[in-house]
């Protein structure tokens, strides 16, 4: 680690490493100019203290810090699951707890939000891409019970609830997938998704969550890898996180979002009708996107930082520079042996423990009972 930190901007490009320590070569990668951020993924992590460690080691690297973010979302999709976190729950399982008692329901989903929040950022961690706002219709391979509720307005008031555990935790949110993952049944990590309602039917269903009062608390936003060709007016409608129609137009100006665009990863299967990887970084930096994650292919992101050259968007880098708190984290998130010493996080963790137990007591409810999935 150089003993004096790189003074540079955070730049649009956000990648990964390979393991529990970062190399030599990675080291030399994250000081790219076009770096701003790393993901973090349940291969980089075997333990409390080592995770700690390789987040002060990539702080460490530059000033500003590079934003480090994870997938970590409960249910399936969480990365670090022992030794200083807590299980979390599917956020399914938030959406049954509401159709049993909606107050029990929203004081959970707080209090998961705050564990989440609270242990990360008590590892080093900063951000969360979480949560989920695509609608559970019961056919969505990639998102199945990472989905709160079939109903828009209960995903949303329920994601608002987690979203200000996470806030009183000293963390943002990152909405997902936008306009909407739910309706389809392809997942885009592996196949190019087709969306063939029209715009009028998104937006009274499945942007309805970012047209709630909770589109104004998220830090940032993740476009879909799908493409709504019935929707989008463009000659040739491409995915998304590519579409100067959905992030400018809905997402900027009708929607009046003023946070940071994320992209999905680069290098799913979703995003490869954009071309190359060069392709694909100048496709979703021209349509909108803030900063660009490129995912488990160290050799096209090395190829991505050595071939590309955007000009820089004074905009979109005060976003980056805004993204994260300019306060310093509280004492009690110093690391995880203080945190465990605050009786608030004690308290919310041992409601996290005991949602599965709630939901026990209630009716379970499945996706076909949740709504009806045929509703278009």
């Amino acid at each position: 680690m150089p003993e004096n930190p790189l003074n540079l901007p955070r730049g649009p490009v956000m990648i990964d490493v390979a393991g529990t320590r970062i190399t030599d070569e990675e080291r030399e990668r994250l000081c790219d100019p076009l770096v701003g951020g790393v993901i973090l993924f349940a291969r980089n992590f075997t333990g409390s203290d080592q995770l700690a460690a390789l987040t002060a080691e990539i702080r460490g690297l530059r000033d500003p810090a590079l934003i480090i973010a994870v997938d970590h979302e409960g249910g399936r999709v969480q990365r670090f699951r022992t030794d200083g976190f807590t299980r979390l729950p599917a956020m399914r399982t938030l959406g049954q707890l509401w159709e049993h008692d909606h107050l029990h329901a929203l004081d959970a989903a707080r209090a998961t939000g705050y564990v989440l929040a609270a242990e990360l950022l008590a590892h080093g961690v900063d951000l969360s891409f979480t949560p989920v706002l695509d609608l559970d219709y019961g056919v969505s391979r990639a998102i199945g019970n990472r989905a709160f509720h079939r109903d828009a307005q209960v995903t949303a008031t329920l994601a608002q609830a987690l979203a200000a555990g996470m806030t009183e935790a000293g963390m943002g949110c990152v909405g997902k997938h936008f306009p909407g993952h739910g309706y389809v049944e392809a997942d885009s990590h592996h196949e190019v998704p087709i969306d063939t309602r029209d715009f009028d039917t998104l937006w009274g269903e499945d942007i309805a969550p970012y047209r709630h009062r909770l589109g104004r608390q998220l830090a940032g936003v993740m476009p879909a890898h799908v493409i709504y060709p019935a929707a989008d007016p463009s000659p040739e409608p491409a995915p998304a996180g590519f579409s100067a129609f959905w992030l400018r137009d809905v997402l900027r100006q009708r929607l009046g979002f003023k946070g940071v665009i994320f992209s999905d990863d680069l290098n799913m299967e979703g995003a490869k009708v954009a071309g190359d990887i060069v392709g694909r970084a100048k496709a979703a930096y021209a349509a909108g996107c803030d900063m660009l994650l490129v995912c488990n292919r160290p050799d096209l992101a090395a190829e991505l930082l050595d071939r590309w050259a955007p000009l820089p968007d004074a905009e979109s880098l005060a976003r980056l520079a805004a993204v994260l708190p300019s306060r310093p984290r509280a004492p009690h998130l110093a690391d995880s042996f203080a945190l465990e010493l605050h009786s608030p996080y004690l308290t919310a963790r041992e409601q996290v423990v005991g949602i599965a137990e709630d939901v026990q007591t209630g009716p379970i409810m499945t996706a076909s009972t949740i709504g009806d999935s045929s509703k278009t």
